[in-house]
């Protein structure tokens, strides 16, 4: 069996990708397990260097994966090549944690007391079409920097660039078995991670909904779970913010990758006293998104990925929707949706139910204990945004949001030097950052007599 992949820009077949199978699943697994044996005990330092190694080694096919991200998943040329960037990046960040993988020695009576990290085995990678290569190397640079092997599943709609992910970490040295990739659906492939008793983690990111099944399903073997799950983050606007560089940049904060970001700032909180001025610096902002061809160096929007995405995100704004404006988008070929402007009642579905498209909702508040309770009427807690010159209020306020990140004055929600995760319905677990290996490893204490 094998999935056509389709440029979500032109709506051509880009290519055809065979589907792994169940019993290619578990012999790739077995393979994992086999090839864990020796991965595990290559000398820190050795498996630092091939981490470094594959570093380079993607570093020198930027451009071929962007290029190839433009075609598998619509992204602007500009993101893609950040993405293959952030790759490297967070191997190269991840190829010093071999040799500063340290334990404890803990004073006690009658002996000596050391801990070490172990690695845990085969881990499973289960990544979403809207980031195919980032959040790939957020799940496999720890996992195997800990000493684990990988086997990764694709979005089935947007498998290209992981492939290609896998033919270079050969090309770097990487023994075989030790990061494989299986593209596939994931009732097959991604299940099988969740059930085969040989895979000890399962790190996924995707939607609330699948999430609860694969912890359900992990629940059966006591196995370790990751998730990173949806979101509706707030950006909140106090009005002794600098109100026009927060209306400026805040399509860029949902806008972004046409809005298919779980960390999205899809809610925009408003102080009424600034309220009216605020949507007046709004509008030109959003209609000044350039939405086009995704090669072009020019383009800061590009399409949607799927149709049938398409179909579920223009269900949100229909004919009578309280649009205040958008944006524009091409005719022709392509998923295109505009960016789209909504000012809704405050319960109104679009402004509790995850949209993952180019529509935002503005809605004001009155103080600031209005807005910490807007922004934690939700069922998630991913990300968001606060903006404001009163530095004891960002402190206030950013305490008391729910939410796994949040930036003061800034749009950033993933950095790899530091956690990234959600809190509520947003997931389980933190990645990234310099306690990543910590959940790719068990802590095995050891006691010596003396």
């Amino acid at each position: 069996m094998t999935f056509d992949v389709i440029n979500p820009a032109t709506e051509k077949v880009v290519g055809s990708v065979p589907h792994t199978t169940l019993e290619e699943t578990d012999a790739a697994i077995v393979r994992a397990q086999q090839a864990f044996e020796s991965w595990r005990n290559v000398a820190p330092g050795d498996r630092g260097r091939l981490l470094r190694r594959f570093a380079e080694v993607v570093d020198a096919h930027n451009e071929e994966l962007a290029r190839l991200e433009v075609e598998n998943s619509g992204h602007t040329i500009g993101n893609a090549r950040w993405e293959a960037g952030n790759v490297r990046d967070v191997l190269q960040y991840y190829s010093a944690a071999p040799e500063r993988l340290f334990g404890k020695q803990i004073p006690v009576p009658g002996g000596l007391n050391v801990t070490f990290h172990e690695p845990l085995g085969v881990v499973g990678v289960i990544v979403p079409w809207n980031f195919p290569m980032p959040i790939a190397g957020w799940g496999f640079a720890p996992a195997l920097a800990a000493g684990n092997t990988v086997v990764l599943k694709p979005a089935e709609v947007t498998p290209l660039t992981a492939i290609r992910l896998g033919e270079l970490a050969l090309e770097a040295g990487l023994p075989e078995g030790v990061f494989q990739v299986l593209p596939g659906k994931g009732s097959v492939v991604g299940n099988r991670f969740v059930t085969h008793p040989l895979v000890r983690k399962v790190v996924f990111t995707g939607s609330t909904e699948v999430g609860k099944q694969i912890m359900a399903g992990c629940a059966d073997q006591v196995k370790r779970v990751t998730l990173e799950l949806g979101g509706k983050s707030a950006n909140i606007v106090f009005a002794d913010s600098d109100l026009e560089k927060a209306a400026a940049t805040a399509p860029y904060g949902v806008f972004d990758n046409a809005g298919q970001d779980c960390c999205a700032r899809s809610r925009i909180l408003v102080q009424a006293s600034v309220y009216d001025r605020f949507m007046e610096l709004l509008e030109p902002a959003v209609k000044g998104v350039v939405v086009g061809e995704p090669g072009d160096d020019a383009t800061e929007m590009g399409p949607l990925i799927t149709a049938s995405h398409l179909s579920k995100v223009a269900s949100y704004v229909p004919d009578d929707a309280p649009v205040a404006f958008r944006g524009s988008a091409p005719d022709g070929p392509g998923f295109w949706f505009p960016p789209t402007v909504l000012t809704p009642e405050p319960g109104d579905r679009t402004v509790t139910e995850e949209i993952f498209g180019p529509v935002v909702v503005v809605l004001p508040f009155q103080d600031e204990a209005d807005a910490i309770r807007i922004a934690n009427d939700s069922e998630y807690g991913l990300s968001g945004s606060i903006w404001t010159n009163d530095v004891g209020r960002a402190i206030r306020v950013s305490r008391a949001v729910e939410a796994g990140n949040l930036s003061v004055n800034s749009h950033s929600s993933v950095r790899y030097w530091t956690p990234f995760g959600g809190v509520k319905q947003s997931g389980l677990g933190r990645e990234l950052g310099p306690d990543a290996l910590d959940s790719f490893t068990e802590v095995k204490n050891v006691f010596i007599a003396t």
